[in-house]
C-alpha cells in the first residue's frame, strides 16, 4: 500500500516535471523558425498594421517578460486568446476534447476490456488451435499501419458499401432540424463506428499479446500449483488468482494509453475529418498559434504525469506484495 508520504513526495515530483515542461514548451515554440503573423494575415495590410497586430499580441515584449505573463497567466487560470481563432484557448479546448474523450477513450477501454479476456484464454489454452489463431490474428492487428487500415476501412465500409459517413462527428441536416435527442445520439454513434473500429482493431492486439504473456509468467508461479492443490476449480484460477496479477502490466499501458489519448491520434483524427484535440494541435503547431499549441501541450502532459502517479497507486492496491 502506498504511504502518505510517497504520494506527497511524487506529486511534489510531478510539480516540479510539470513546471520544467511549461518552460521548455515556452522557448521551445518562440525559437521554433516562422511567426504567427506571417500565416494569418492579409497581405496586403500595410506594416503599420502588422506592428499595431504584433503589439496587441505581446510580442514585441522582450522574452523574459513574456515568459513572467505567461507564467502569472497560466497559475490564474489564463491560458491566452488563440492568435487564429482570436477566442479564448480554453473554450476551443474545452470543445476539442469532448470529441477527443469520445472517441479514443472509448476505443481504449473496450479494447483493453476485449484484449485482457481474450488473452487470458488464449494463455490458458496454451499450443492450442485457438491460441495460435487469437496470437496471429493479434500480431497482424499489432501492427497493422494505422492510415493505411484507416483509409481501407473509410474505403471499403464507407465509400463503397455506404455504411457509415465518410467523416465529421454529426450530420447537420439533422442538428439544425428539430431531431429529438434520441436521433441526435444516434447521429453521433453513427460518425463514430467507422474510426472506433478502426482504433478498437488496432489497440487490441497489443492488450492481448501483453495479457497472454504476462498471464503465461503468472501460470508458472508457486501459488497456481497451490491453489490447484487445494481444489479450487480451473475457472476460479484463472480468473481470480492468475488473471488478476497478470493484468497489472496491462494496467501500466491502459493508464498511459489514456493518458495519450488525451491528444488524439493525429492522423485518425485527421482521416475521419474528426474534431479533436489531435487535430487542432497539428494546425497549432502549423501556423504558430503559441498560446493554442502550449495549452494544448500542457494540458498532455499533466494528464500523462497524474496517470502515471495513479498507475503506480494501483500497483500497490492490486499486489500487496508492493509497498511504496
Amino acid at each position: 500500500m502506498a504511504k502518505p508520504g510517497y504520494i506527497l513526495l511524487k506529486l511534489v515530483e510531478v510539480g516540479i516535471i510539470f513546471f520544467v515542461i511549461l518552460t521548455a514548451l515556452f522557448f521551445l515554440f518562440r525559437l521554433s523558425p516562422g511567426d504567427p503573423i506571417s500565416k494569418m494575415v492579409d497581405p496586403m495590410l500595410t506594416p503599420e498594421d502588422m506592428a499595431h497586430l504584433i503589439q496587441q499580441m505581446g510580442l514585441d515584449r522582450p522574452m523574459w517578460e513574456q515568459y513572467l505573463i505567461y507564467v502569472k497567466n497560466f497559475f490564474t487560470g489564463s491560458f491566452g486568446v488563440s492568435f487564429h481563432y482570436g477566442e479564448p484557448v480554453a473554450t476551443i479546448i474545452a470543445d476539442k476534447l469532448k470529441w477527443t474523450l469520445l472517441l479514443f477513450t472509448t476505443s481504449t477501454l473496450l479494447a483493453a476490456f476485449a484484449g485482457v479476456y481474450l488473452g487470458k484464454i488464449a494463455a490458458w489454452h496454451k499450443g492450442s488451435r485457438l491460441d495460435n489463431v487469437m496470437s496471429i490474428s493479434a500480431l497482424v492487428c499489432y501492427t497493422l499501419f494505422i492510415p493505411w487500415f484507416a483509409l481501407l476501412l473509410l474505403w471499403i465500409l464507407g465509400f463503397k458499401w455506404g455504411l457509415f459517413p465518410l467523416g465529421g462527428v454529426l450530420t447537420p441536416a439533422l442538428w439544425i432540424s428539430n431531431a429529438s435527442v434520441f436521433a441526435r445520439i444516434l447521429d453521433v454513434l453513427h460518425h463514430l463506428m467507422l474510426p472506433l473500429l478502426t482504433l478498437f482493431i488496432i489497440n487490441l492486439g497489443s492488450y492481448l499479446l501483453l495479457m497472454r504473456s504476462s498471464m503465461l509468467s503468472v501460470l508458472r508461479e508457486d501459488y497456481i500449483l497451490t491453489a490447484r492443490a487445494k481444489g479450487l476449480s480451473e475457472k476460479k484460477i484463472r480468473n481470480k488468482h492468475a488473471a488478476r496479477n497478470a493484468a497489472l502490466p496491462v494496467i501500466t499501458s491502459v493508464g498511459l494509453s489514456l493518458a495519450f489519448s488525451i491528444n488524439g491520434g493525429a492522423l485518425t483524427e485527421q482521416i475521419f475529418t474528426w474534431p479533436g484535440i489531435g487535430r487542432e494541435l497539428i494546425f497549432a503547431v502549423s501556423n504558430n498559434d503559441y498560446p493554442l499549441a502550449q495549452a494544448c501541450f500542457l494540458l498532455i502532459a499533466l494528464v500523462v504525469l497524474c496517470a502515471n502517479l495513479i498507475v503506480d497507486l494501483l500497483y500497490a492496491w492490486l499486489d500487496p506484495r508492493i509497498t511504496y
